[in-house]
C-alpha cells in the first residue's frame, strides 16, 4: 500500500506543476470556428502545430508541461501571417511566463491578429528595397518564392560590385507591414553604415513558405514536427538563386564575400549551407539558432563532412535563457566546426541574458553581426575613381576642383533616391533646390562621393 501511495504522490506532482494559457477573450471579428493556436520555445515556435482547446464558451486553453526558465509563446490562428497583435494591429512582443514548479493557470485576451488588424500599417521599407520577384521557382521544391533585394544606396550611382547577404524569412527583414512580428530593419540599418562609411552589400531576402517553413530549413526528418527539404532547399540557393543574383546584378561571386545568415531555423539550415558549400559560402550569421531540432543529425554531418572551415567566419548570438540547451547546442556545432578547420579568430559567440527569441531582438544585433563577418575582408577597389576630385561645402554651395570641364552632376540621398541635377564647373556652385541637414551622395561624370550638408 505505501508503494502504490507513494506512486499516486508522484503523478499528483507531475501533473500540478503546469502552466495553463487560458484565452478568455478573442478580437471581435475572429472568423467563426476558428482554431487558435499557441507558438513558443516549447514547440519549436510552430505556429501551426499546438492547437488550444475551445470549450463553446468562448475560452480556449492548453496547458504547457512544467519546464525550467521562462516560457515564451505567441497565440496565432495556424501562421505567423495571422499572429496576435496590440489592440492597434501592431507588433506584439513574445508573452513570458515562468515556471516555478507550481500549478499556474493565466487568464489572456487577444486584442488583434495581424492579418485583420494589422494591414493598414504602412510600408517601412527603404526606397532601395525591391521585390526581385514575387513567383521565382524553386525548381527543387517544384514551388516558387517571394524574393526581396536591397541594393546599396551607391549601386545605381557607381560601377562598384559588392559582397552579398542570402537571408532567410525575408518578409521578416526589411518591412514592417509583410512581417510576422516586426522587422529586422536590415535596410535602415545597412543605411546608416553606409552613411558613415561602410562598402555597401547587397541583401537578397528569401520569403519562408509559411507551412513549409519547417520542411524547408531543416535538412533532416524530427519524427513530431516534420523537416527534410532543406538540401533541396540549399542547392536551389547555390544552383539557381546565386547564379541569378550573379548574373543580374553587380556581386562579387567569391565564397569569401557571400554570406548566409537566419534566425531559429533560418539559423539551422544557413549554418548547414555554410558547411555543406563552405567554397561558396564564408560566412554565416547564425541568430538564435535552434539547433536542437535534429542536434544529433547535425552533428554528425559536420563530422563526417568534407568541408574545409579554415576561411570561414561565424557569428553566434542568442539569449542565454531562450532555452535550457541554447549555449550548449551552439558550444557542440562550434567545437564541430573547429575539427573542419574553423578557427577561434574567426568564431564570435554572443550569449545575451535578456535575449529574446523574437525579431526586435534579432534587429538590435544584426548590425554587429554583419560588420564582424566582413571585418576581415576587402572590399576597397580603385576602379571606381577614374579621377579625384577636391570637393567641400559650404552653406547651399559646393566647392569643386579638378574637372576637365563643365559636368552634369546628381545628387542621392542615402536611400539612392535622386533628389537633384546641377552642371559644376571648377569653383563655387550653387544647389538647385536646398538640402535639410544630412548624408548626401554626390554623383559625377568621374566619381561618386559622400558628404554630410550641416
Amino acid at each position: 500500500m505505501k508503494k502504490l501511495f507513494l506512486l499516486v504522490i508522484l503523478i499528483s506532482t507531475s501533473v500540478v506543476a503546469q502552466i495553463t494559457l487560458k484565452i478568455t477573450a478573442v478580437p471581435t471579428n475572429t472568423p467563426a470556428g476558428a482554431t487558435i493556436y499557441v507558438a513558443g520555445n516549447f514547440n519549436g515556435w510552430n505556429p501551426s502545430a499546438t492547437p488550444m482547446v475551445a470549450d463553446g464558451a468562448g475560452n480556449y486553453t492548453y496547458t504547457v508541461a512544467e519546464g525550467s526558465g521562462v516560457l515564451e509563446y505567441k497565440f496565432t490562428r495556424g501562421a505567423w501571417s495571422s499572429v496576435e497583435g496590440t489592440a492597434t494591429g501592431d507588433e506584439l512582443s513574445n508573452r513570458t511566463a515562468t515556471f516555478t514548479g507550481t500549478a499556474q493557470t493565466l487568464n489572456l485576451t487577444v486584442a488583434s491578429w495581424k492579418d485583420l488588424g494589422g494591414t493598414a500599417n504602412p510600408s517601412t521599407a527603404a526606397s532601395n528595397v525591391k521585390i526581385l520577384s514575387n513567383d521565382f521557382l524553386i525548381p527543387q521544391l517544384n514551388r516558387t518564392r517571394k524574393i526581396w533585394i536591397y541594393l546599396p544606396p551607391d549601386y545605381e550611382t557607381s560601377t562598384k560590385r559588392y559582397p552579398v547577404l542570402y537571408m532567410q524569412d525575408g518578409q521578416n527583414l526589411f518591412d514592417d507591414k509583410t512581417s510576422f512580428s516586426g522587422e529586422w530593419q536590415v535596410d535602415e540599418t545597412l543605411n546608416r553604415l553606409f552613411s558613415e562609411g561602410d562598402y555597401g552589400a547587397i541583401v537578397i531576402g528569401i520569403e519562408n513558405g509559411g507551412e513549409s517553413r519547417i520542411n524547408e530549413y531543416t535538412p533532416w526528418n524530427n519524427p513530431k514536427y516534420g523537416g527534410g527539404e532543406g538540401d533541396l532547399y540549399m542547392k536551389f540557393m547555390v544552383e539557381t538563386l546565386k547564379p541569378y543574383v550573379d548574373k543580374n546584378y553587380r556581386t562579387r561571386p567569391g565564397k569569401e564575400y557571400n554570406a548566409l545568415i537566419g534566425s531559429s531555423l533560418g539559423a539551422l539550415i544557413s549554418n548547414y549551407g555554410g558547411v555543406k558549400y563552405s567554397d561558396t559560402f564564408s560566412k554565416i550569421g547564425s541568430f538564435s539558432p535552434a539547433y536542437w531540432i535534429v542536434a544529433s543529425e547535425f552533428n554528425s554531418f559536420i563530422t563526417n563532412s568534407t568541408a574545409d572551415l579554415s576561411g570561414s567566419r561565424i557569428y553566434f548570438v542568442a539569449g542565454s535563457k531562450e532555452s535550457e540547451t541554447m549555449a550548449s547546442d551552439i558550444e557542440s556545432v562550434k567545437n564541430k566546426m573547429f575539427t573542419k578547420g574553423l578557427t577561434a579568430a574567426n568564431t564570435l559567440i554572443k550569449l545575451d541574458a535578456e535575449g529574446q527569441h523574437n525579431e526586435n531582438y534579432w534587429k538590435r544585433e544584426f548590425g554587429a553581426a554583419y560588420e564582424w563577418l566582413f571585418k576581415t575582408t576587402v572590399l576597397k577597389t580603385t576602379d571606381v575613381v577614374k579621377k579625384k576630385l577636391v570637393v567641400g561645402f559650404e552653406k547651399n554651395q559646393i566647392f569643386v576642383k579638378g574637372l576637365t570641364g563643365k559636368s552634369e552632376a546628381r545628387v542621392y540621398d542615402m536611400s539612392g533616391r535622386l533628389l537633384q541635377k546641377l552642371q559644376l564647373n571648377n569653383g563655387w556652385n550653387t544647389f538647385k533646390n536646398s538640402l535639410q541637414k544630412g548624408n548626401y551622395i554626390l554623383q559625377t561624370e568621374t566619381e561618386s562621393i559622400r558628404f554630410i550638408y550641416k
